[in-house]
């Protein structure tokens, strides 16, 4: 299990060194931001929308490890996805994150997995979901900040 966790460990570092997707997309037609007071972290995700279907996808911002890779990663699982995938992946990386969700919810999220371990530290939550809540609000097409508060 130590492992696996250092494995996870060393994903997310990579992520937040090496951010991909990290720019500012000018043809996006959603867009939103999202700010976390208790660790600093902001984000602005851009979305490209075309067909129902997520053309791609960046993000700008600052923060600490685990709010960039969260990020990172969210961009590049995303990226081709029609919004009603990306409202599922949504909620099932909301879901693990929790703690309500089971081992099961981390299998069917992939890479995304690497976050799992995140639910056994609470203050961490916000930081690895203010991406997701983000873009969440970008999908909807809410022009308000979003805050993990």
């Amino acid at each position: 299990m130590s492992e696996l966790r250092d494995l996870y460990q060393e994903v997310i570092l990579d992520h937040n060194r090496k951010p991909r997707n990290f720019k500012k997309l000018e043809r996006a037609n959603r867009t939103a931001t999202g700010y976390n007071p208790l660790c600093g972290d902001q984000v602005r995700v851009y979305l490209d929308i075309e067909n129902g279907v997520i053309c791609d996808i960046g993000f700008e911002g600052s923060g600490c490890a685990i709010s960039r890779a969260a990020a990172s990663m969210m961009t590049t699982s995303l990226k081709g996805k029609t919004l009603d995938e990306a409202e599922q992946l949504f909620e099932r990386f909301h879901h693990m994150l929790t703690a309500s969700g089971t081992g099961s919810d981390a299998a069917e999220l992939g890479k995304l997995a690497v976050f799992s371990g995140v639910s056994e530290f609470p203050s961490r939550v916000k930081c690895a979901s203010l991406p997701w809540h983000t873009l969440h609000a970008a999908l909807a097409g809410k022009d308000e900040p979003v805050s993990t508060e």
